[in-house]
């Protein structure tokens, strides 16, 4: 097994872009160390080479017959999701009232939404309580659903924060209290902790799965070397390594989807959800003259998406998806579905999440699933010569 991605600039040769760069770069200890976590993910990696041919199964993608709505594998777990997921970031608890979040869970799962995403800090906390209420007084069946929340900013206090052993396990069980589960089906960790040991998060996951807390987990927003080091970590102590990444995926940000992720999920099966793929709603077309009072860029704690909309980039945007909406028109759909689809187009993309405020634009969303098809090659090549923003894969600098 050879870990060619190893080598690049975003893992071990750089601090991570959270933790601030204390020593210099020429410092001999921070070089020795560095040196000496290279050598060892790397050994570990590649000792593993007899294990992946277990990865390079064929997974079939399936279609419900009453709503057409697509399954796939969570990675190469044997977790099927919907290909199409209802998340709660901003809106449960904060942009819209109960009962609306209630329609987009009823109007999500009677369309074969199974897949809902939360986290422990949403509305701090808020959103997982509400989420919990609709599941248990729509009596879904819970072997029916996956819910999945985050963890990493709890509170306050300086141990309510984090990815140390006691943080994942008391935030753990905080969530399921607030979603009146037994257990999650994925719990991920919300971002990397700088402060804690890879082989402690680990552990600390493995043990939450041990106790029947949650089922799978996975990370949110972790360099592809920082999660093949938590790979390594679990196939070196016969721990459970995790089996999906919450990334960021739109028009306007692909190169961790289609660059730096697609590796992991070859070689050791780690799958993709991808969030925001309308941009925070900048692919929907609303700010196509300025900033609407009752759009989330109007709002106060989101004067940083005002400020990119209006940005000189921001406004380059905004002309490409001008362009981008005569494709759509050909395809006979919306802007928003052709987004979305076109995000479904990766094979490595699990499922792709929804943030919406309101039932039609949730309805609208989910037609996606018919424009997929539609997205031939040709069409795919004419959305990246107008984007021009199409990163060079791994095959690209091979050939």
């Amino acid at each position: 097994m050879q870990v060619s991605f190893a080598c690049t600039d975003h893992g071990l040769k750089a601090p991570r872009a959270s933790e601030p760069n204390k020593q210099n770069a020429s410092s001999p200890n921070a070089t020795s160390a560095a040196r000496a976590r290279f050598r060892t993910v790397a050994l570990i990696a590649r000792s593993l080479g007899t294990f992946t041919h277990r990865h390079h199964i064929s997974l079939k993608e399936s279609t419900g017959k009453l709503t057409g709505m697509k399954y796939r594998n969570l990675g190469k777990s044997g977790l099927r999701v919907s290909c199409l997921g209802l998340g709660t970031w901003v809106t449960f608890g904060g942009q819209i009232s109960d009962e609306v979040a209630e329609q987009l869970m009823t109007i999500a799962y009677e369309n074969g939404v199974n897949l809902f995403d939360t986290a422990e800090v949403y509305a701090a906390g808020k959103a997982e309580i509400i989420l919990g209420n609709i599941i248990k007084k729509k009596c879904w069946r819970r072997s029916s659903l996956v819910i999945t929340t985050k963890l990493y900013w709890g509170g306050k206090a300086e141990t309510e924060r984090g990815l140390s052993r006691k943080h994942i396990v008391e935030g753990l069980k905080g969530s399921l209290q607030r979603l009146q589960l037994e257990y999650v089906d994925v719990v991920f960790a919300n971002r990397p902790d700088n402060n804690t040991p890879m082989e402690e998060i680990v552990r600390a996951m493995t043990h939450a799965i041990n106790q029947g807390m949650s089922m799978y987990w996975g990370t949110s927003r972790w360099s592809a070397m920082e999660i093949m080091e938590a790979y390594s970590v679990a196939r070196q102590f016969n721990l459970i390594p995790p089996v999906c990444e919450q990334a960021e995926y739109h028009f306007f940000q692909r190169e961790k989807v289609e660059v730096q992720l697609p590796e992991l999920y070859h070689k050791i099966g780690v799958g993709v959800v991808s969030w925001s793929p309308l941009a925070c709603g900048i692919i929907t077309g609303k700010y196509d003259n300025g900033v609407p009072e009752s759009s989330r860029a109007a709002m106060k704690s989101y004067q940083w998406l005002k400020e990119k909309i209006v940005s000189e980039d921001g406004q380059k945007q905004q002309m490409k998806l001008k362009e981008m909406s005569h494709v759509a028109e050909k395809l006979s759909c919306s802007l928003p579905q052709l987004a979305v689809a076109w995000c479904l187009r990766n094979e490595g993309v699990s499922s792709v999440l929804l943030g919406t405020s309101c039932p039609a634009q949730l309805t609208e969303n989910l037609g996606a699933i018919q424009v997929l098809p539609k997205i031939t090659p040709n069409i795919a090549s004419e959305i990246d010569k107008i984007l021009g923003n199409r990163p060079h894969s791994k095959k690209d600098y091979h050939n």
